[in-house]
């Protein structure tokens, strides 16, 4: 303990004067938190420098990730790949350090946060599943998967609702493995807290049955006892309460809200310095806080003892030896493709009407009987989204090795915490909400394409067709956001055979979240040979394509078999039609001119129809194509009354054809 105040004040200047060049940032945060960071990653933090992605270290995350030069600091003086020349580029344009931290477990960044709350959610589900693979692996004598889970907070993670729905789940669900640390300095942005956030913390927490416990934020004793009795509570997760003083060291701003988002001003800078006795220039750290602080040595043999403890679980254990090693590396069985083939034979052989969440179902049938590492669950609408197979196995608290989640009515959370078990690595998760919950989760649905990590999203109820539950359920513009979403695709298909692909698509995805956009009623088959189905992949097929034709008639979803039935009614007055069905308009855009038109015919004018807000398409469209969609909230009646109320019959896609043509 006794070299720990000298590295304490090493981070806090790393950070003021990294702040102080970049002339932008939060500098308040890492100079309050930096007592309780350097007890934590030197007496009790399991992790390697030199490899960070050991399956089997400790995570940590800063939920409070405005103060990323504390995170910085940490991965810098401990010995990952940040130099000072990287701490020097705080802010700047290709940086490994950017305002706020972004995931690169390369260099030790486990998670991109910034966005209050989210890095909790995603502790508690990287807490989560570290619980479920160490009841899924772990053996009485070999305990393979076994480590915690830190997160470090504020006020303004605890304010967002987020917080709510993640720490109530985490308590619920007994993760004693997940320690939070809460720099309680009463100062946000707008100064002080009092006045907007009075919430008694320690009752909160209480409630939802953590265990928690206050300290002395700048007292480094006390934090590494709290630390010690946090461990020792396997049943509980920890709330560990530590009172600080933000930009602690600076004369006139400590404690205020003047240091929480802005530099600290060379005159100031240099009264810290004095303050708190810091003799050395900027960017410049003594030898003795690296030889303190580094962990490479120690970080190297905690992963030599864990491949020892690996090296005798693969003679006692080689199936569940050689499974771990396949799903920590996100890596499909060997037979995987050649099984998916022949379940793909047999849905284009299908031909009942069936909804495509129904269709969805199907197939996670085929998926989780092969890929035990999906987990699967739902915003307490099982049923409804069709997430629950019979591979699956109820995952709750008194059993978590299960694969299926009742995540509650927490969409927000839910999909927070998917994204910490992806982040974990050896689970492939699974959520499913109505589409129109969407908006709940937004957030963190944009995050993992930031993060380019590959969770699945099944959003049932997918337009107006739903029926009778009204415009408060039905999407409308839905859809428009989530294909604006860099990085996302999306898919909506037609049949069971588009949603097949759909799936593989997404459980193959190794840089890409996926959503799946699935109807409520019930649609015909369209797919009906195995060519066809080959060129699903690529976003969108001709169903039907002659260069002698008139028009090309585009659809996705529901609305697919309604332009193949109107091209047949128009081609008996002589009118022909292409037929093209585009399931992922994300993919389809990325492929070559070529095949795109060899799919839609850029000579002729197109229709296209969707039963959803229409500017998706006007990124294909050409000035003289036309589009039937939706732009007005929908009404609560039957969902085939609907349709037709809103323009999604055959007559109207007639009539829309022959004004075009």
């Amino acid at each position: 303990m006794s070299n720990l105040p000298l590295v304490s004040n090493a981070i806090r200047f790393l950070s003021v004067d990294a702040v102080q060049l970049a002339n932008s940032g939060h500098p308040g945060m890492p100079m309050g938190m930096s007592d309780i960071a350097v007890v934590l990653w030197k007496n009790h933090l399991k992790h390697n420098p030199q490899n960070p992605k050991w399956f089997n270290r400790d995570r940590f995350v800063l939920s409070n990730g405005h103060g990323s030069m504390l995170l910085y600091s940490l991965l810098h003086l401990s010995g990952y790949p940040i130099s000072i020349d990287d701490i020097k580029g705080f802010r700047k344009l290709g940086s490994k350090t950017p305002g706020h931290p972004e995931y690169d477990i390369e260099i030790g960044i486990e998670t991109t946060t910034g966005p209050l709350g989210q890095g909790l959610s995603n502790g508690v589900g990287m807490a989560l599943a570290e619980k479920h693979l160490a009841a899924k692996f772990n053996k009485e004598n070999l305990k393979v998967i076994d480590h915690y889970t830190y997160v470090f907070l504020g006020d303004g993670c605890l304010m967002e609702g987020i917080s709510h729905e993640a720490c109530s789940f985490a308590g619920t669900h007994n993760l004693g493995k997940l320690i939070c640390l809460y720099d309680d300095n009463g100062i946000s942005i707008d100064g002080e807290v009092s006045s907007w956030f009075s919430d008694d913390t320690q009752k909160r927490f209480e409630s939802y049955n953590w265990q928690v416990i206050k300290v002395d934020g700048h007292n480094l004793k006390e934090i590494d006892q709290a630390i010690s009795t946090a461990k020792e509570n396997a049943d509980q997760p920890t709330l560990i309460c530590c009172k600080t003083k933000i930009g602690f060291g600076s004369p006139n701003k400590e404690g205020t809200s003047g240091v929480h988002g802005a530099a600290l001003g060379d005159d100031e800078v240099k009264l810290t310095r004095e303050k708190l006795g810091w003799e050395y220039p900027p960017f410049t750290i003594p030898r003795e806080v690296y030889e303190v602080f580094d962990a490479k040595a120690t970080g190297k043999a905690y992963e030599d003892d864990w491949n020892n403890l690996l090296n005798n679980y693969q003679v006692d254990y080689p199936e569940d030896h050689s499974e771990l090693l396949r799903t920590s590396s996100n890596d499909l069985p060997d037979n995987f493709e050649d099984k998916f083939n022949e379940f793909l034979s047999n849905c284009v052989e299908e031909t009942l009407k069936l909804a495509t969440r129904k269709a969805s179902q199907t197939c996670l049938e085929f998926f989780c009987a092969q890929l035990p590492e999906m987990i699967g669950g739902s915003a307490d609408l099982t049923g409804s989204n069709n997430t629950l197979s019979s591979s699956n196995t109820e995952l709750l608290p008194e059993s978590p090795e299960g694969t299926h989640i009742y995540y509650g009515v927490r969409e927000f959370g839910m999909t927070g915490i998917t994204n910490g078990m992806i982040l974990h690595g050896g689970i492939k998760p699974y959520s499913g909400t109505f589409l129109v919950f969407m908006d709940y989760a937004r957030n963190a649905v944009r995050l993992s394409a930031l993060m380019k990590i590959p969770n699945i999203f099944v959003y049932t109820h997918d337009s107006i067709g739903l029926g009778e539950d009204g415009p408060t359920h039905q999407p409308i513009e839905h859809l428009v956001t989530l294909r604006a979403t860099p990085n996302l695709n999306n898919w909506r298909p037609a049949d069971l055979t588009e949603t097949a692909v759909a799936w593989h698509n997404a459980v193959s995805s190794r840089t890409a979240p996926t959503s799946l956009i699935l109807t409520r009623q019930g649609l015909p088959s369209i797919v009906d040979n195995k060519d066809t189905a080959e060129l699903i992949k690529h976003g969108g097929y001709a169903l039907k394509f002659d260069n002698n034709s008139e028009v090309n008639l585009v659809a996705s979803g529901s609305e697919v078999h309604l332009i193949m039935d109107a091209a047949n009614d128009l081609e008996a007055e002589n009118i022909l039609c292409n037929i093209a069905s585009i399931p992922c308009l994300d993919i389809f855009k990325a492929q070559s001119d070529e095949y795109k038109n060899e799919v839609i015919d850029p000579t002729k004018p197109t229709l296209f129809v969707e039963a959803l807000h229409p500017d998706s398409w006007l990124t294909i469209a050409k000035p003289e194509d036309a589009v039937i969609g939706i732009k007005t909230f929908g009404e609560s009646a039957p969902g085939d009354e609907l349709m037709k109320e809103f323009g999604f019959t055959v007559e109207n896609i007639i009539s829309s054809v022959k004004k075009l043509i």
